[in-house]
């Protein structure tokens, strides 16, 4: 009696429309994931208003113009459960992955005292804040979520937020808000050269 219950059960979740086929996880983590996106382009209006470069101006808008659509297209498959008008799209940043090593003295910082004390360095910061949290709830939605639709609409926007975070990052080396150390040679060689290939190892086929 027992097995035919489960079995019934199992039959009824298979019947289940898109619309209803959510688990409570995946609601969970959708929705933390989806407010963690609305509250960033709300916090990009913010920012915008107090960037002093046009370099700057131009990567938050262009990234605020991605995410808002990204936005759309996440409410409307949680909704739906199929797929969106608008697929998840490929973030493509305009500038080059040039980076710069090594480090150079600077005074130490401390946290502004007023909003006039906002520079491009600290919107920059935020910028690059907003996609670490929207890539690492997006990420964790994705391995949460049954709707396979929605699942990879999450997923598949995961690379674009990382590609985000890391045209923020290159725009902030290159005015040495981000600065990179390298270890010495030796050192990175011996890192480098820490692992070795499998033997003998065959493709699956």
């Amino acid at each position: 009696m027992h097995q035919q219950n489960q079995s019934q059960n199992f039959q009824q979740s298979e019947q289940v429309t898109p619309q209803m086929n959510h688990g409570g996880h995946e609601l969970f983590d959708s929705h933390e994931a989806i407010s963690g996106l609305s509250g960033g382009l709300e916090q990009f209006l913010l920012y915008e208003q107090h960037i002093q470069d046009p370099e700057l101006k131009s990567i938050l808008q262009r990234q605020r113009s991605f995410l808002t659509q990204l936005y759309n297209t996440a409410v409307e498959t949680l909704k739906t459960g199929q797929d969106p008008a608008v697929k998840t799209q490929v973030y493509k940043m305009q500038t080059s992955n040039d980076v710069l090593f090594g480090m150079q003295a600077s005074q130490p910082k401390s946290p502004a005292q007023s909003v006039n004390e906002l520079n491009d360095q600290c919107i920059s910061d935020f910028m690059m804040s907003v996609m670490k949290a929207n890539a690492s709830s997006f990420t964790m939605a994705a391995l949460e979520t049954t709707n396979p639709v929605l699942r990879r609409v999450f997923a598949d926007s995961v690379p674009n937020l990382i590609e985000m975070a890391y045209e923020t990052f290159l725009y902030q080396n290159k005015n040495h808000y981000y600065q990179v150390p390298q270890l010495k040679q030796e050192d990175m060689n011996n890192y480098l050269n820490a692992f070795a290939p499998i033997q003998g190892g065959t493709m699956m086929q």
